[in-house]
């Protein structure tokens, strides 16, 4: 994992990104069986790595949140597109952001509600617990950017003394 600070950047979406992230790193999955563990993993030692290495704390909650971000995106990407998928995930002192590239140029839409229909609600999950979720077609693919606050929803502080 990288722990260098990186600039903030515009992420495409129009809105200005957070300030600066404290640390972000990506690993490549090949889409395999075992793939969608393997980044929830990935995402459970970014956030302990994160909180290890800098004055935060990342709720209990947004563990979770961030936990099933990562398993919804990764398995749509390896349902849907051929090939590798890519995660990266960044952290600051407001929020963590999830972002899965794939090899699919085709951009999701979440489908009406439907209390029959059985499975395809990633994206409708994804959209309800996350603050912002986009979508950017990509020369090749496309780019999800989820991003999940960090905030205690107890409303105790999220910064450790």
């Amino acid at each position: 994992m990288s722990a260098t600070p990186v600039a903030s950047q515009d992420d495409g979406d129009g809105r200005p990104a957070p300030d600066e992230y404290l640390i972000r790193a990506g690993c490549a999955l090949g889409g395999d069986d075992g793939c969608i563990a393997d980044a929830r993993q990935h995402a459970l030692a970014f956030l302990k790595q994160a909180e290890a290495d800098y004055p935060l704390s990342v709720p209990a909650g947004t563990r979770d949140l961030t936990q099933l971000v990562v398993s919804e995106l990764v398995t749509n990407a390896c349902k849907y597109a051929p090939g590798p998928v890519l995660v990266e995930l960044r952290i600051n002192t407001e929020a963590v952001e999830v972002v899965v590239w794939d090899s699919d140029p085709t951009v999701p839409t979440a489908r009406p509600a439907d209390p029959d229909r059985v499975g395809q609600h990633g994206l409708e999950i994804v959209k309800a617990i996350t603050e912002h979720l986009s979508v950017h077609q990509e020369p090749v693919g496309k780019r999800v950017t989820a991003r999940i606050a960090l905030a205690d929803t107890t409303g105790s502080n999220t910064r450790r003394p």
